[in-house]
Parts: C-alpha cells; sequence; structure tokens
C-alpha cells in the first residue's frame, strides 16, 4: 500500500536535469516574456487609441492580447523563479489556483478564435449585412461568453481534483503544477477524473476547433466562387493573420498534449510547453502586426509620435 498524506505543498522540479543551463534558459525565457507582454500591451493600447481599429476583428484581437498577458503572468513568473533557486515549494491552494487559472487561459484562447473565425465569415460570406451582424453587442456578448465559459466550464474539474489525495511524493517534475504531472502524483483512483479529463479536453479543444473549421469552410467555399484573382487575394488577406495565428495554436498545443503516452511523457513535454506558453502570446501580436495594413500603419504612427485618435 502507498503512503497517504495531507499534502500542504508542492516542490516544482523546473529543468533540474539541465543544471548548467539554468542561467541560459532564465534569460532566455526572460527575454521572452518581457517581450509577449511588452508587445501585447502595445496591441491593446493601440486599438484602444485608434479610431479607425474600432472594429470587431481588432476588438477579439485586443481581447487575445490580454488573455495572452493573463497566460503569461500565471506560468512564467513561476519558471523564472524555478530556473534561479534551488528550493521552489509553492502551497498547495496556490498550486490548485495556478492549474485552474492555466486551464482557463486554454479554454478562453480557442473559445475567442472561434468567435474571431465567425466573425470573419460574417465579413467574407455576408459582407452587406457585416456592420448589422457585428455590431457592438454582439461582439461584447461573444467575448464575454468565451471568458465566462472558461471560467465556469474548468471550474468542477479543478474542485474535483482539489479533493484527491496525493501519495508518497510532493515533488512536481514540471515548471509549473501542470495537471497531468498534478495527477501522477495523486493515490486517488483518477480513472473517473481522466475520462472527465477527456470530455473537458473535447469540449475545450475540438468543439471550439469544430465552429472554427465549420466557418473556414463558408469561408473558402465564398473565396472559391470568386471570379478575380484579386478578389480572391483581398478575401484571403482578411483572414490570414487569424488562419496562422489557429495553425500555431492548435497545432502545438496537439503536439504539446496528444502525443502517445508515455512513462517520460510529464518529462519530455516541458521543454515544448515552455516554449508554448512563451512563444505563442509573442508571435500572437507580431503576425497580426504584419498582416494588417490598419494595424501597421497605426504602429508607425505611434512609433513617429503622431496622433493616432
Amino acid at each position: 500500500m502507498r503512503n497517504h498524506s495531507n499534502v500542504t505543498e508542492f516542490l516544482i522540479m523546473g529543468f533540474s536535469e539541465f543544471p548548467e543551463l539554468q542561467l541560459p534558459l532564465f534569460t532566455l525565457f526572460l527575454l521572452l516574456y518581457l517581450m509577449a507582454v511588452l508587445g501585447n500591451i502595445i496591441v491593446i493600447c493601440i486599438v484602444y487609441a485608434d479610431r479607425h481599429l474600432h472594429a470587431p476583428m481588432y476588438f477579439f484581437l485586443a481581447n487575445l492580447s490580454l488573455l495572452d498577458i493573463c497566460s503569461l503572468m500565471v506560468t512564467v513568473p513561476k519558471l523564472l523563479s524555478v530556473l534561479l533557486k534551488k528550493t521552489n515549494t509553492v502551497p498547495f491552494s496556490e498550486c490548485i489556483a495556478q492549474m485552474y487559472c492555466y486551464l482557463v487561459c486554454l479554454e478562453v484562447e480557442y473559445l475567442l478564435l472561434a468567435a474571431m473565425a465567425y466573425d470573419r465569415y460574417v465579413a467574407i460570406c455576408n459582407p452587406l449585412h457585416y456592420p448589422v451582424i457585428m455590431n457592438k453587442r454582439l461582439c461584447a456578448l461573444l467575448a464575454g461568453a468565451s471568458w465566462v465559459t472558461g471560467c465556469l466550464e474548468i471550474l468542477p474539474h479543478t474542485i474535483s481534483i482539489s479533493q484527491f489525495s496525493f501519495c508518497d511524493s510532493n515533488v512536481i517534475n514540471h515548471f509549473f503544477c501542470e495537471i497531468i504531472a498534478l495527477l501522477k502524483l495523486s493515490c486517488t483512483d483518477t480513472s473517473l477524473i481522466q475520462i472527465f479529463t477527456f470530455g473537458i479536453s473535447v469540449l475545450t479543444i475540438f468543439t471550439p476547433f469544430f465552429l472554427t473549421l465549420t466557418s473556414y469552410v463558408f469561408i473558402i467555399y465564398t473565396i472559391l466562387k470568386i471570379s478575380s484573382k484579386e478578389g480572391k487575394s483581398k478575401a484571403f488577406s482578411t483572414c490570414s493573420s487569424h488562419l496562422t495565428v489557429i495553425l500555431l495554436s492548435y497545432g502545438t498545443i496537439i503536439g504539446v498534449y496528444l502525443q502517445p503516452e508515455s512513462g517520460n511523457t510529464v518529462k519530455s513535454n516541458k521543454l515544448p510547453t515552455a516554449m508554448y506558453i512563451v512563444t505563442l502570446p509573442l508571435l500572437n501580436p507580431l503576425i497580426y502586426s504584419l498582416r494588417s495594413k490598419e494595424l501597421k500603419v497605426a504602429l508607425k504612427k505611434a512609433i513617429n509620435g503622431k496622433s493616432i485618435i
């Protein structure tokens, strides 16, 4: 029988298997973290300040940037702390809270991407009624529903895990309180929670993916019916940046979490997960800045000190 104990804190291992890389990794992730936070803050400020960007597409982009900042602040400070310290303990309640916030950020991200896909669908497939359909009320409703749904959907899952018993060890072989690493420490029968986890994963990833995919099926069908090459190119350019972000988001999360299970899954996932958490929020504002003419113009005005109001 395994020893049961009332765990009051966990020990985060981080990248302890690479002692010689602690300082280089700290420097790398700190720079990426600062750049990602700064980039997303700039996007939010410019979208808020420039009246030409007060459109549904940029409203959702500002929400995505805010979400990226929240996601970074949930995980990266702990990662940086782990890389600097030799002992890295985290209280049980704080660990559960971090896991919850991270899962909420994942859920809200894919819901926002689905809302953005719907916005692109209306813009391309029903352009004449776009201002009427995508009004401020609907945009606020879609964004608000994404945030509220993410918070509520993950809550029962988190409460269940918080009631688990933990055995033998309180050492988490990760750089934050990641759900798979946490479940491996539990001596409670996790068969039911694993089924629940799979159901949550379907709702979190595949439901928004199905909605996003459906929108893009209609978008591609509409674009193919456009006779002129210029019209096709213009229509595709309006959703190319969003499509790029979708491919990066779903591609990386599938690569990190949906690989075949093995005994070293958690260990092998640590570095890819860290890169996913830090680099994706950095790439999002860069992709939209490079692909959006309006955002590039607003950025140039801000850099040159010109008024963007």
